[in-house]
């Protein structure tokens, strides 16, 4: 196993590999930055094919939540952890319960919450067995259940709107076509948001109970899984894997707008810079789907959901300055992106 030589090891403060014999506990937690405070990040169960594979997801990810708090202006770091398991057949409550051991023992520097494969319930379990969790509901606002989804879709909405106004001069989404790719927990959030703004969904999904749920709610028109990156549409947004935008892909796009929810959209960076080339805005991904994470930390703090809500509005300027700041430069919004999130949580300033 590799981890100074992966390629997505980037400086990382800390990764720490745990286990637990009796439940069968496989986990790596990989603590990217904590400039601007204790690094956040959920815990994603995958039934990795090898141990590097996870190690790879789980340093890849973590250095994403950094640069997304910092955007979000929260006071976080980044992190993320992974279970190497199958959560349908191999997550019990004693895995869970270790797993919250193995947060435990990182002291404080680490703060667990759902990710891909976990929930709120499993959030409780691990929360038994340390303080440092986020992803619960507080009991005290039904808007609030523990699971960010809504939150992470409201700041793609408001991402998905900024878009529009720069490339469109205005907001209004009203009988704008926008090939949406992915209706799990985000995306059909978002899907109920831009239908409510009055736009004509086209969608795709693995999950054909999903898809009809889409087409009889929102009047969707379905498309295939292979053809939804080839949709003539005003947006595309990505709501499922990552990566999705690549060499195989980009020549297929058909769209003026990028603006989705799903995390490493891009496959390499140089894809953002053929976007800008195409002449197709790039909404970076961190940027806009940080509401989840803005939810999980407010909930932390015991502020309420109209805070969180008011927060994750503020992603509307953070977008408009990363696009007013690609223009003048020249250079494409990943790109940008990167920058400002650097500028914020201090890279440059440590690394002198």
């Amino acid at each position: 196993m590799n981890v100074f030589s992966d390629t997505a090891f980037d400086g990382h403060e800390q990764v720490v590999f745990a286990s637990d014999t009796a439940s069968g506990l496989k986990t790596i937690i990989a603590v990217h930055n904590t400039n601007l405070g204790p690094s956040l990040g959920g815990c994603r169960m995958w039934p990795y094919a090898s141990e590097q594979e996870a190690i790879h997801d789980a340093l890849r990810l973590s250095r994403g939540m950094t640069y997304k708090s910092a955007l979000a202006n929260l006071p976080l770091g980044g992190g993320k952890s992974v279970i190497i398991g199958d959560p349908r057949s191999q997550k019990t409550p004693e895995l869970l319960r270790a797993m919250g051991r193995a947060v435990e023992q990182v002291g404080g520097r680490y703060i667990v919450a759902e990710d891909v494969g976990t929930s709120p319930a499993d959030m409780e379990q691990i929360a038994s067995q340390t303080k440092h969790v986020g992803g619960i509901s507080d009991g005290k606002d039904p808007a609030r259940t523990g699971d960010p989804s809504p939150f992470t879709a409201y700041g793609v909405f408001i991402g998905l709107k900024e878009a529009a106004r720069f490339k469109n001069g205005h907001d209004d989404l009203t009988d704008m076509r926008v090939a949406v790719q992915g209706l799990g927990h985000v995306g059909y959030h978002l899907c109920q948001m831009l239908y409510d703004a009055g736009t004509k969904l086209v969608v795709a999904d693995l999950n054909q109970d999903s898809v009809t749920k889409a087409v009889d709610a929102f009047g969707a028109t379905a498309v295939s899984v292979e053809n939804i990156l080839s949709v003539d549409a005003d947006i595309l947004a990505p709501c499922a894997l990552g990566g999705v935008i690549n060499d195989r892909t980009l020549e297929k796009l058909r769209v003026g707008i990028i603006a989705g929810a799903a995390n490493n959209q891009l496959e390499h960076a140089r894809h953002g810079d053929m976007l800008r080339e195409a002449g197709i805005l790039y909404t970076p991904d961190y940027v806009i789907n940080a509401g989840g994470v803005v939810e999980v930390h407010y909930c932390r703090e015991g502020k309420p959901v109209s805070e969180t809500n008011k927060h994750i509005e503020g992603i509307g300027a953070t977008v408009r300055e990363i696009f007013d700041r690609a223009k003048q430069q020249d250079q494409s919004t990943s790109f940008v992106a990167d920058r400002l999130a650097e500028e914020r949580f201090g890279l440059r300033q440590h690394a002198a």
